[in-house]
């Protein structure tokens, strides 16, 4: 794969030179073999987790509900920016959910 030295796109193979979108080209080497394909592979697949996976940072916090000791939080800046955002947790074992502010 080559680049442009003056504006660093890459450059394409057409009617036996590179050419890059800028107006710059070169001639292709003949040691060189150069090929251009829009086909490409995922490396991964989207994952799917379901409502029940908790995916925040887990604290020691005190279920008012079931009294757990184990929440997920996220933050949420539910007022002006130049406030606290409001933390909201989820328990663990009843998935009870309820707010705190600093």
């Amino acid at each position: 794969m080559e680049f442009c030295p003056d504006c660093g796109a890459m450059l394409l193979p057409k009617d036996g030179k590179l050419e890059c979108s800028c107006g710059y080209t070169k001639n292709l080497s003949d040691d060189n073999e150069y090929e251009v394909s829009d086909n490409r592979e995922a490396d991964e697949t989207v994952k799917m987790l379901g409502e029940d996976v908790e995916v925040g940072p887990t604290v020691n916090e005190i279920c008012p509900e079931c009294g757990h000791d184990k929440a997920t939080y996220k933050l949420i800046q539910t007022r002006s920016a130049d406030e606290a955002p409001t933390r909201i947790f989820k328990c663990s074992k009843c998935k009870h959910t309820w707010r705190a502010y600093d």
